[in-house]
Parts: structure tokens; C-alpha cells; sequence
């Protein structure tokens, strides 16, 4: 019944969300952006950190489509790859987010009381602080890796999932088959992660897709401060990095990562913003 039921929910939600032109665009950009990351290896002209001193900064033409750099290496190349380096980050990154968040979020609001206050207040203590002056302030200490970018960008960005998580748990645990599982003697584990845990996933799917972007926001501005990824390994944030000295004579260096960065987070934006309008029981 459980199985019909979600299937039921996932059609609805399907049918609703095709009904928005803007967020299916979006999801269509996602969906070729990831493809583009799993077949850059495949379809990228050139190596991406092949130098090619007779090259350098040539501008976007036949055989470079965006131009080569300052070591002239093949730009186009090189945004291809770093989709996926982009896309990787957000996609780790916003997965140990919506886990911790979960997490914490179902406990607190299931238990309430002494537990819910003292995760209420860590949480409070966490958004005091600017997540990426927090990032910045922790990555200084760490040596630059794409692995501790991940970390690092989850464990600063988990506190607004458990805010949402909470909420929706606090409403479910009143409901009639919430108190019906509780009389036939069911256990907290069962009630929280079969029960509540399925009802309260909706904000926590729009979260997701929403902290995806800024993820890959994150990771560039890191990058492009130089304690991101580092070079010869192309992200959209160094290859802006390598731009910004030679934005004078050479723009294409800084519009083209520019314009990927626009494109990937206006899209996972567009899709966030229409599933939230498809879950919002208002619109029906």
C-alpha cells in the first residue's frame, strides 16, 4: 500500500513539474551538464593540460573553440573537465549535508524536549558564524585537496536541512499512524526511518538541489582565491583565476568558466524552484 502510495506521490510530482517550462529547462541543463562531465574524457578535442607554447592565448576560433590560455592549453577542454570536478564537489558535498541534516533533524524533532533544545542550539551556534568565512577559515588549515573541499563545504551547510527536517517531523509524529505504530509497538528506529523519514523528504529534495549550486559557488570562489582546487587540475575556478590577469586582451580565459558557472547554478536553481512549486500543496 506504502509502494502505491509513493508512486502515486512521484507521478503527481512528475506531472506537476512538467507543467513548468523554466524548471524542466533547468532539469534538462542538469541532466546534459552531467552527462558532459561523465564523457569530457571522450569528447574533449584536446588534453586539457597539454601545453602548447606556439598557442598561447589565441583567441576562440575553429580549432579552439574557447581559446587557449596562458600556457596554451585548450580552454574549451579544460571547462569540460571542469564540470566534472564542479559537479562532483556539489554533488558530495550537498550528499554529507542532507545526511547530517537529516540526522539530526528527525531526532530532534521526534524526541523534543532537552535533545531538541540542545541540537536547536548547536545548530544556532553554526549559523552564527558566515559559512564561507567558516570554510575559508578551516580550509587555511588543511592542506588544498578536492576531497577536504567536499568535507568541509558538508559540514558547514547541514544546519538549514536539519531546520526544515525538524519542522516536518514535529508536524508528523501527531498524526494517527504515527500514534497507531506507537500502539502496536513499534520502535523508535522503525517509526522515525519508515514512518516519518518518507513524509518529510520533500523539503529536503528541493534543499538539495538548491545547495548544489551554491556548492559549486563555493568551490569556485575557493578556487579562484587559489585554496581550491589546484592546478594543473581545471575547475571553473582556477581557469577564472588564470583569466583575471590577462581579462584586459584575453576576455575569453574569464567568460567562458564565467558563463559555465552562470549556466550550471541558474539551472540547478530553475529545478529546485519547481519542485518546491510542484510539493507546495498551495498551488494545487
Amino acid at each position: 500500500m506504502d509502494n502505491f502510495r509513493y508512486s502515486y506521490m512521484y507521478a503527481v510530482l512528475w506531472q506537476r513539474l512538467k507543467a513548468n517550462r523554466l524548471s524542466m529547462v533547468g532539469g534538462g541543463v542538469v541532466v546534459a551538464l552531467f552527462l558532459v562531465s561523465l564523457l569530457a574524457p571522450v569528447i574533449s578535442p584536446y588534453d586539457p593540460n597539454a601545453i602548447n607554447a606556439w598557442q598561447v592565448l589565441e583567441a576562440p576560433s575553429t580549432s579552439h573553440w574557447f581559446g587557449t590560455d596562458e600556457l596554451g592549453r585548450d580552454v574549451f577542454s579544460r571547462v569540460l573537465h571542469g564540470a566534472g570536478i564542479s559537479l562532483k564537489v556539489g554533488f558530495v558535498a550537498v550528499g554529507i549535508a542532507v545526511i547530517i541534516g537529516t540526522v539530526v533533524g528527525l531526532v530532534s524533532g521526534y524526541y523534543s524536549g532537552a535533545i531538541d533544545g540542545v541540537l536547536m542550539r548547536i545548530v544556532d551556534i553554526m549559523l552564527c558564524f558566515p559559512a564561507f568565512f567558516l570554510i575559508l577559515a578551516v580550509i587555511t588549515f588543511l592542506e588544498p585537496s578536492i576531497w577536504y573541499i567536499m568535507i568541509v563545504i558538508g559540514l558547514t551547510g547541514w544546519m538549514g536541512v536539519a531546520r526544515l527536517v525538524r519542522a516536518e517531523t514535529l508536524s508528523i509524529r501527531e498524526m494517527d499512524y504515527i500514534q497507531a505504530a506507537r500502539c502496536i509497538g513499534c520502535s523508535d528506529m522503525r517509526i522515525i526511518f519508515r514512518h516519518i523519514l518518507p513524509n518529510a523528504m520533500s523539503p529536503v529534495l528541493v534543499s538539495a538541489t538548491l545547495g548544489v549550486a551554491g556548492a559549486i559557488l563555493t568551490e569556485s570562489a575557493l578556487s579562484f582565491l587559489g585554496i581550491g582546487v589546484q592546478p594543473p587540475t581545471p575547475s571553473w575556478g582556477n581557469i577564472l583565476t588564470a583569466g583575471k590577469d590577462y581579462i584586459e586582451f584575453a576576455w575569453w580565459l574569464s567568460f567562458f568558466p564565467g558563463l559555465a558557472i552562470l549556466v550550471t547554478v541558474l539551472s540547478y536553481n530553475l529545478l529546485g524552484e519547481g519542485i518546491r512549486d510542484a510539493l507546495d500543496p498551495r498551488s494545487r
